[in-house]
């Protein structure tokens, strides 16, 4: 059986006010329904629209097809957003599909050293970065290879 989300007509003459309903698509327009899932007040101002997204939203997973003036309205209650959402047709950002292990993280080897002197990788940095800025190359490098400056 083919189920359409669609607009119910309710109200007086030139008053309209609609319902939201889940109906076979075979029946007319304010026919027999299935379930009444909101309603809509265009007359209203801003516009009335109630909707029970959770009903919807199980319509819709059931492969109900909303007309196009019922998904506007699916779309201003959020339901049809949290429909594309579930269907994976719209992507939100900071979600993760599946959890990651974090890596462990290298265990870190302190050294012991007194809090008045810098480590000695930190003291030979310092003293690479004085020589560069007085304009001379460093005496030694780690690499073991010795080099002149020329002048």
């Amino acid at each position: 059986m083919p189920v359409k989300i669609r607009l119910t007509r309710m109200g007086k003459k030139k008053q309209p006010s609609y319902r939201v309903v889940v109906v076979d698509s075979r029946k007319p327009r304010d026919g027999a329904y299935i379930e009444q899932i909101g309603r809509y007040d265009p007359r209203q101002e801003p516009s009335l629209v109630e909707i029970d997204n959770e009903r919807a939203l199980d319509w819709l997973q059931k492969g109900a097809q909303p007309t196009e003036r019922a998904k506007k309205l699916l779309e201003i209650s959020g339901a049809w957003t949290r429909y594309a959402v579930g269907r994976g047709d719209i992507h939100t950002v900071g979600s993760v599909a599946a959890p990651q292990p974090e890596p462990e993280p290298a265990p870190v080897v302190a050294e012991e050293t007194s809090d008045e002197e810098p480590a000695p990788a930190v003291a030979e940095a310092e003293e690479t970065v004085e020589e560069a800025e007085a304009g001379e190359a460093p005496a030694e490098s780690d690499s073991g290879d010795e080099t002149k400056a020329v002048e």
